[in-house]
C-alpha cells in the first residue's frame, strides 16, 4: 500500500504560474498512491479555473472514494470567511484539503481548527515580497476509516498553521481527535513543522523522512506521514520512502510504501 501527501499549491506550476488540469492529473497519476492527502486545494476558485482539484486527482488515480473539506470560503490571502458548517461551502469558491482512497471508506470525520488570534510575519518571495504580516486562516482535519484487505485503517489529512507555536497546539488537538477513531492511525499532511518537532509534539512515529520544501532543492521536511504508536504493531514495515520532483507546486510529495507481505501476525 502506498501512502502519499502532497501540498499542491492549488495546482499551480512554478515554471509558468498556471493551473492546468491535465498537468495536475499527470502529476498525481505519477504518484500511484492508494491513499493520497492533498493540501492547498481549490474548488470553484477563479485562480484555478473553477476546477474541483480533489475530483481531478481522484480520477487520475482511479480512486472511487474521495472528499474535499473546505477550511474557508473565499480566496486565501484575499477575502475569506471561516466555514462554520459541514456542507463544505457548495456553490461558493472554497479552499481546503482533500483525501483520496482506492479502498472503501466506512466513515468520514471532520475536525475544525481555529486560526491564530494575531497576525504573524511571513516571508513572501519575489520583487514585491519580503516580510509581511498575514492573518492566519482556519484549518481543518479530514479523517477516514478505511476498509482495507488487511483490516481497518484510520487515515487523516491536514494542513496546519504557519504560525510557530500555534501549529504545535493544532497538532496536539489533531492527535486528540484522531485517538477517538480506531487504530492503527496515520496522519498525512503539511504540518508546517520540521521532522523533529513534528515527532516530539505529536508523540507519533514518522514513517518517512525526506526533505520536501522548497521543491527545486528541498532543505526541510514540512510534509509528513506519522503513525500513532498505539496499535503501531498492526502496521507493516516501511519498504520505501521517496520525495520525487513534480511539475506542480513549491512542495515535493512524500510517498511511503508499506509492505503488507512482511506484516507481523498479531
Amino acid at each position: 500500500m502506498r501512502l502519499a501527501t502532497f501540498n499542491v499549491l492549488h495546482g499551480r506550476s512554478l515554471t509558468d504560474g498556471l493551473v492546468n488540469s491535465d498537468r495536475l492529473a499527470d502529476a498525481v497519476r505519477a504518484l500511484d498512491a492508494d491513499v493520497l492527502a492533498l493540501q492547498e486545494v481549490d474548488r470553484d476558485q477563479h485562480r484555478s479555473g473553477n476546477l474541483d482539484l480533489t475530483a481531478i486527482a481522484a480520477r487520475a488515480l482511479d480512486a472511487p472514494h474521495h472528499r474535499f473539506a473546505a477550511a474557508l470560503v473565499g480566496t486565501p490571502g484575499e477575502q475569506f470567511r471561516p466555514l462554520r458548517h459541514h456542507d463544505d461551502g457548495h456553490g461558493e469558491p472554497c479552499y481546503g484539503i482533500g483525501l483520496i482512497s482506492r479502498h472503501p471508506v466506512r466513515s468520514w470525520h471532520v475536525t475544525r481548527l481555529k486560526p491564530a488570534p494575531v497576525r504573524s510575519p511571513v516571508y513572501v518571495p519575489g520583487p514585491r515580497g519580503g516580510l509581511i504580516l498575514l492573518h492566519d486562516e482556519p484549518r481543518v482535519v479530514l479523517a477516514a476509516i478505511l476498509d482495507t484487505p488487511h483490516g481497518p485503517l484510520t487515515v487523516a489529512a491536514t494542513h496546519l498553521s504557519f504560525v510557530p507555536g500555534w501549529n504545535a497546539r493544532q497538532l496536539r488537538q489533531t492527535v486528540r481527535a484522531l485517538r477517538a477513531l480506531p487504530g492503527p492511525r496515520v496522519l498525512l499532511g503539511d504540518l508546517n513543522l520540521p521532522a523533529g518537532p513534528a515527532r516530539l509534539i505529536s508523540g507519533w512515529r514518522p514513517l518517512g523522512r525526506r526533505p520536501t520544501y522548497p521543491s527545486g532543492q528541498p532543505r526541510v521536511q514540512l510534509d509528513h506521514i506519522l503513525a500513532d504508536r498505539h496499535a503501531l504493531d498492526e502496521l507493516p514495515p516501511v519498504r520505501a520512502v521517496t520525495a520525487p520532483p513534480s511539475t506542480v507546486s513549491d512542495h515535493r510529495p512524500l510517498l511511503v510504501d508499506l509492505d503488507w507481505a512482511l506484516r507481523h501476525p498479531r
